[in-house]
């Protein structure tokens, strides 16, 4: 019977997608770290670390990019282990923007509803740092790696459902516009972030069901 291993023999991919969860998930507790205060300074020094993580992960993607390419996959197989990597460098750019986007608008409060989803976001990066090792043996880890993605799935339903509650909040109990209008722009970035890692675990689905049959 035939072993399929998508890795083989590109054995080095392994790491570099572990690296990748490794630092959205550190990004995405430095985010969390910054809604723990309301000191402008605090959020700008946080921010830096942010940026710098989202710099080393363009560098690990263009390590990933080298490495592929020089392997011996299908077109499509290249393609699908690609976008992997990439829907994760994107999953990094938002939670950037986002921290981003704190320094600019300057809320004048951090309300409960955008600690969850900023929470949410941490969590769907845990999930995935435990999801991108079970790629190594695809096969016997299906169910297991399909576990993990409904994990991930769920958060980001609970994100959409703490992202109306919020919008319907300040709409109605917040009377400043001016206010109203930044709480408005973090939360969907916030949700933004969540969608974003969930599009990671769809294209591991994808994954999963090309290599198993």
């Amino acid at each position: 019977m035939k072993s399929w291993r998508i890795f083989h023999p590109m054995k080095d991919l392994m790491p570099i997608y572990g690296r990748q969860a490794q630092i959205l998930h550190q990004s995405s507790q430095l985010l969390c770290n910054m809604l723990e205060s309301l000191d402008p300074v605090k959020w700008k020094s946080t921010y830096k670390d942010i940026r710098s993580l989202e710099h080393q992960g363009d560098a690990i993607l263009n390590e990933f990019r080298a490495q592929i390419s020089r392997s011996l996959l299908s077109a499509g197989a290249r393609r699908e282990l690609t976008t992997v990597a990439m829907s994760m460098d994107d999953a990094l750019d938002v939670i950037k923007d986002a921290s981003n986007a704190l320094i600019i608008y300057k809320p004048a409060k951090i309300d409960t509803q955008l600690l969850e989803l900023a929470r949410i976001i941490e969590e769907e990066a845990l999930a995935l740092n435990a999801l991108l090792p079970l790629l190594d043996n695809i096969r016997k880890q299906a169910t297991s790696i399909t576990l993990q993605a409904d994990r991930i799935t769920e958060l980001e339903h609970d994100a959409d459902e703490a992202y109306e509650d919020y919008i319907g909040h300040i709409f109605s109990e917040e009377p400043d516009l001016r206010e109203m209008t930044k709480y408005k722009n973090l939360a969907e970035l916030f949700e933004k972030a969540t969608d974003s890692e969930k599009h990671v675990a769809d294209c591991v689905r994808i994954l999963v069901m090309r290599y198993v049959r």
